[in-house]
């Protein structure tokens, strides 16, 4: 087994479709075939293996995303190599950590990457071989460009055979919870993540995705799907120019596109002042934090008719767990979100299943130690199945605080959220269980809470955050809300007293612009936010 056994098929099946387009940074795009992308990676793979890049080896990726990235990429896979991919914007201190108990022995990067890595120390004791994408400086080891010299007279190169527990990469999470983990991944997984988000989706070969997120754009090739690299920072949708995502979607006829709820957003809004329509788009996919029931509205209305966007639910340790359809959202479960009731993120996708255990902060060594709690009543999200990773990389305390094991094996794995089952079996998302309020009259669950506050027209988003045990909610506008602020806050304060819960809030202060991970710009960093508000209530 190994996922890169995808690319020669397509090349053999479908030479000339186009594999990846890259934006070029001049309005146009560098194209490549799927028999050039797998020209390119069997080279590279050859090239790798020539340096001692082989089997088992820890590799560090940091190239932005695009043709090279694609090709790089499933050339390590050949070769059973270990990718080790991280969001270059989770901190300095972070990268730093993460990379150390990575242990690689290559690293592959742009000459940006290199300089950081000697600047910060990145790998000093372990990192053995180099690679530069782009001109090398003084720092040794070899070009991309010299690493395939003459390597094309080698020919095809088969991808290695591989077991299907062996691992495959390493992904870090967004470390909005804390330092984040490296989630060990194997070819099965990858396996089963290409079969459930075909099953789930009823993704085609041919069709072309809008690959605004690296890691979900690395499906494309095994889906069957030509990936398309628009004109933007990956890892700031927040700030992405609309226009040059519509001129990609535009150009390719894209049918399948992925974007953060923070990207979604910023399209959703130029779409409805210009009156844009998007007729080649069969299906949208958001995922990384909840989108909004006015941003899903607005962008559907972009869409043809029977078009909607889908929302998954999971984590980089399990994905995707369940999902949802706008229409379901906006016709149904919207209503609810605003009463305070949490964020349905649908039901179980086939192969997974989800129960709700009591909420703990400890680890939970046997399945059997715990119970499962009847629809309704809220609990810790656990999830089992195909694409549950079953450990973290050099992290045994994580592991064990994560990982329940059954006695037939089976992983289930704690999604670090709290929520509740309904009737129909729908998973509704309550929030982190980190961020939990503990109040001198119970516990407040922010999503929870949230989205009663998020259903004022002139809230971008709030966050609710404890200081000592006063539930604080944080408030950033919308960035064209010309409300008075005091009128803004009577009018919250009167929607919290609607129900039990949020009537227990009596602090609302506004924030400018949220602290946010990098990778979606969606999840709130809510100890940064707590400290601020404590800080703004001395």
């Amino acid at each position: 087994m190994n996922i890169a056994g995808h690319l020669p098929k397509m090349a053999a099946s479908q030479p000339e479709m186009l594999a990846v387009a890259g934006a070029d940074g001049r309005g146009g795009f560098r194209r490549w075939s799927f028999a050039r992308l797998e020209q390119e990676s069997n080279a590279i793979a050859h090239g790798l293996e020539a340096r001692g890049i082989r089997r088992g080896v820890r590799t560090v990726l940091m190239v932005p995303p695009g043709p090279e990235m694609f090709a790089i990429t499933f050339a390590l896979f050949k070769v059973g190599a270990i990718p080790v991919l991280v969001d270059p914007g989770m901190g300095i201190e972070k990268l730093g950590v993460c990379l150390d108990e990575a242990v690689p022995e290559a690293f592959i990067g742009i000459p940006k990457a290199h300089v950081a890595r000697l600047l910060f120390g990145w790998g000093r004791k372990t990192i053995r071989t180099l690679v530069t994408v782009g001109p090398r400086l003084f720092w040794g080891g070899s070009t991309l460009r010299g690493l395939v010299k003459g390597m094309d007279a080698k020919g095809a190169r088969a991808p290695e055979d591989l077991e299907p527990n062996e691992q495959c990469a390493v992904l870090f999470t967004s470390g909005s919870t804390g330092v984040p983990k490296g989630a060990v991944y194997t070819h099965g997984i990858f396996e089963a993540q290409v079969a459930l988000l075909k099953d789930t989706y009823g993704i085609e070969p041919g069709e072309v995705d809008l690959a605004t997120f690296p890691l979900f754009a690395l499906f494309d090739a095994a889906l069957g799907m030509s990936a398309v690299v628009p004109e933007m920072d990956a890892t700031r949708p927040a700030q992405a120019d609309p226009q040059k995502i519509l001129h990609a979607i535009e150009t390719f006829d894209v049918t399948n596109m992925f974007a953060s709820p923070a990207l979604l957003h910023r399209l959703a809004n130029h779409g409805e002042q210009h009156g844009i329509k998007l007729p080649t788009i069969r299906r949208a996919i958001s995922a990384g934090a909840p989108a909004s029931p006015p941003v899903l509205a607005r962008f559907q209305a972009m869409l043809s008719d029977g078009v909607e966007i889908h929302t998954p639910y999971g984590a980089t340790e399990s994905l995707p767990v369940s999902s949802i359809g706008s229409r379901e959202i906006l016709k149904e479960t919207a209503a609810a979100t605003a009463e305070g009731r949490g964020v349905c993120v649908g039901r179980p996708v086939r192969g997974m299943s989800v129960a709700i255990i009591p909420i703990r902060d400890d680890a939970i060594a046997s399945w059997a130690e715990t119970e499962t709690l009847p629809p309704g009543e809220i609990g810790e999200i656990t999830a089992s199945g195909p694409v549950v990773t079953r450990a973290y990389d050099n992290r045994p305390e994580a592991t064990a605080m994560a990982k329940i094991r059954a006695e037939d094996g089976t992983i289930h794995h704690r999604m670090g959220d709290v929520g509740y089952l309904d009737d129909a079996g729908r998973i509704w998302f309550c929030g982190r269980k980190a961020h939990r309020v503990e109040t001198e009259h119970g516990t407040m669950f922010t999503a929870a809470c949230e989205g009663l506050f998020n259903s004022h027209p002139g809230v971008y988003r709030s966050a609710l955050v404890g200081v000592g045990t006063e539930p604080v909610l944080c408030v950033e506008l919308e960035k064209d809300c010309t409300l008075d602020r005091d009128a803004v806050r009577n009018e919250l304060l009167a929607l919290g007293q609607t129900q039990p819960d949020t009537a227990r809030i009596k602090t609302i202060l506004f924030h400018s612009a949220f602290p946010v991970d990098i990778r979606h710009n969606a999840k709130i960093f809510r100890e940064k936010l707590a400290a601020w508000a404590t800080e703004q209530l001395r």
